[in-house]
């Protein structure tokens, strides 16, 4: 019988422990950005609660509803098959989706309530079907947690992030503001990025690369 030297057994010891030291560290991460979402979301709810409260505007609380979809889906999220946990994939990721929780519903609008509403419903509802389509393999940062290439994904391969930069047009055509300009250029910029970062881990996966060959757009028909 092979019996296993000091060294080999402290060696191995050490590995398990760096093995655990690593999964608590990938728990607390996790935990810390779902409970940072819930929290923006709290914030960005009083914001549009209260505009809605005032005005009785449609259009923010159609957003609204999108991103309460984007805190339920992070809850309920399955682990991943493999994570880009890269700093520089990180910051784009933040950037794509912190900027939202700030913006403000204030300005003069450029067009009708109704008529934003209706855009901003039309996005929300494609945001609805992707969501509803990818279920638990939604998640905030670039992963693998199941390939998803039905429904609304034969159509672009991310139908979600189509649907935010309607809504989001949406949104600033009925509060035009510079601030809300800078906040939802910048972040929806990132989260195109975020889309070819999120690629580089999908394309690995032969479904991925032969569904990508199927459908030949990121987010936009014909554009991107």
């Amino acid at each position: 019988m092979a019996v296993l030297s000091p060294s080999l057994h402290v060696t191995s010891e050490f590995a398990a422990d760096d093995s655990r030291r690593a999964a608590a560290r990938e728990r607390f991460a996790d935990f810390g950005a779902r409970a940072s979402i819930c929290a923006l979301f709290v914030f960005f709810a009083t914001q549009i609660g209260g505009e809605f409260g005032r005005t009785g505007h449609v259009t923010g609380l159609l957003l609204l509803v999108s991103e309460l979809l984007v805190v339920l889906l992070t809850v309920v999220r399955r682990p991943a098959v493999v994570v880009d946990r890269a700093m520089s994939t990180r910051l784009v990721a933040a950037v794509s989706m912190v900027g939202i929780y700030f913006i403000r519903p204030v300005g003069t609008p450029l067009l009708s309530d109704l008529a934003t509403a209706t855009v901003s419903g039309a996005g929300l509802l494609a945001i609805i079907a992707a969501k509803l389509t990818l279920g638990r393999s939604f998640g905030l940062m670039p992963a693998n947690r199941g390939i998803v290439c039905r429904g609304i994904y034969r159509v672009v391969r991310h139908p979600i992030y189509a649907g935010y930069l309607v809504t989001h047009a949406a949104f600033l055509a009925a509060h035009p503001t510079l601030w809300n300009v800078t906040l939802l250029v910048t972040s929806d910029t990132a989260l195109l990025v975020r889309a070819v970062y999120e690629e580089r881990i999908l394309e690995r996966d032969p479904a991925y690369a032969t569904y990508m060959q199927q459908v030949p757009w990121r987010v936009l028909p014909g554009c991107f």
